[in-house]
């Protein structure tokens, strides 16, 4: 494995020929790039629409462009339960991204204790390379990592797609709250 930095990882979004997977297995992010929305959505105050549909548009016309590639993407999240504000945060958000285009998927961690899973989130693009995200205990991006060994490979996929049958679809799910 080699560490990569975040834009490396991210030319994978466009590059990418097939399919991109995505499992997510944490409870809390604390990543730059949502934080403010979040912490807005947390003192109850409404999200602004107008800055909403801006802060969404890269996203948007990335999908729309990888559809019409004929390109799929695929998100899991393993959550505990009741969920923690942020995931619950993260499931009413999950809309859109079912809207650009994703197929989204829910599993309860209590469901997910026979799995095999790596101990990192990653993505895996066109069951050729591995993306592993490395956080801090609070949520923070420390590294990206990326693999091409066939072993990780293969063990990613697995991995992904036991979960992914136990998962629940996003239009299915919801979350218990404490």
């Amino acid at each position: 494995m080699e560490e990569i930095s975040e834009a490396q990882r991210d030319s994978y979004f466009t590059a990418y020929r097939r399919e991109a997977l995505h499992l997510e297995m944490r409870d809390i992010y604390a990543t730059d790039i949502e934080r403010s929305r979040f912490q807005t959505w947390l003192r109850g105050e409404e999200l602004d629409p107008d800055a909403e549909a801006e802060w969404w548009r890269p996203w948007f016309e990335l999908m729309a462009a990888n559809r019409a590639a004929g390109k799929t993407l695929r998100r899991l999240r393993i959550v505990s339960e009741p969920v923690t504000k942020y995931i619950y945060f993260e499931w009413l958000d999950a809309f859109n991204l079912v809207k650009a285009g994703e197929e989204v998927r829910w599993l309860p961690r209590r469901q997910a204790s026979t799995l095999l899973l790596p101990g990192n989130d990653y993505w895996l693009f066109d069951n050729e390379t591995v993306t592993f995200t490395h956080f801090s205990g609070d949520g923070h991006v420390l590294a990206q990592e990326r693999a091409t060994e066939p072993d990780i490979v293969r063990s990613c996929k697995a991995a992904f797609e036991a979960a992914w049958r136990l998962g629940i679809p996003h239009h299915e799910y919801k979350p218990a709250q404490a």
